[in-house]
């Protein structure tokens, strides 16, 4: 559920951006509405009302939340106030690698890994595994950043469905390879598989 709130900014985003631009007047002020710079306006807006209504129900907002929400706010207004997708299609890039560094830097700051403390009260594994878990998770937002950073300024066409299906699919895809990777192991520390003593 909460996978699919966070994803419907980018929904309303896509759907503005497949539109025709178009005039729209609304309070007298003629608008053009349908393409990059609406959609981009329309991603700005949702994003807050949102997130907004995200921090008035659970009285904070998760980090992941808070930098995709600065981000986007940063990156959309660049757009909007330039004129200039540009800005926009540095969007992804900078925030999965911006993961991957807080991913990163949990090596070294703390005494869990950053994947052990968003997971570790659900599932019970070996710190070898959670290590090779975070650096999996690492690997993972450099290469979404950078196949988002290729397709944004080589392919003008279909940026922006990679931008939203691309991203999407590539999670799931790992979600799925980190699932059967974690069913091994929680096989092998259930206590109910093993074999009791003598």
């Amino acid at each position: 559920m909460k996978q699919f709130i966070d994803f419907i900014p980018l929904l309303l985003f896509f759907i503005v951006y497949k539109l025709d631009p178009r005039p729209v007047e609304i309070a007298g002020h003629s608008f053009e509405f349908g393409g990059i710079y609406s959609a981009t306006a329309m991603l700005i807006i949702s994003s807050l009302v949102v997130y907004g209504a995200l921090f008035l129900r659970h009285g904070k907002l998760e980090k992941g939340q808070l930098l995709t929400l600065v981000a986007c706010l940063v990156f959309g207004g660049l757009t909007l106030a330039f004129h200039s997708e540009t800005f926009l299609k540095w969007k992804a890039p900078v925030v999965n690698w911006l993961f991957a560094l807080g991913f990163a830097a949990s090596h070294f700051i703390g005494d869990r890994v950053l994947i052990k403390r968003i997971m570790g009260h659900a599932l019970t594994l070996p710190d070898t595994i959670w290590t090779r878990l975070n650096l999996a998770w690492i690997g993972f937002f450099l290469v979404c950043g950078a196949a988002n950073l290729f397709v944004a300024f080589t392919f003008q066409d279909i940026w922006v469905d990679f931008k939203v299906f691309g991203s999407l699919g590539m999670t799931v895809i790992f979600l799925v390879a980190q699932g059967v990777y974690l069913s091994r192991h929680l096989h092998d520390n259930d206590p109910s598989t093993s074999k009791p003593k003598d």
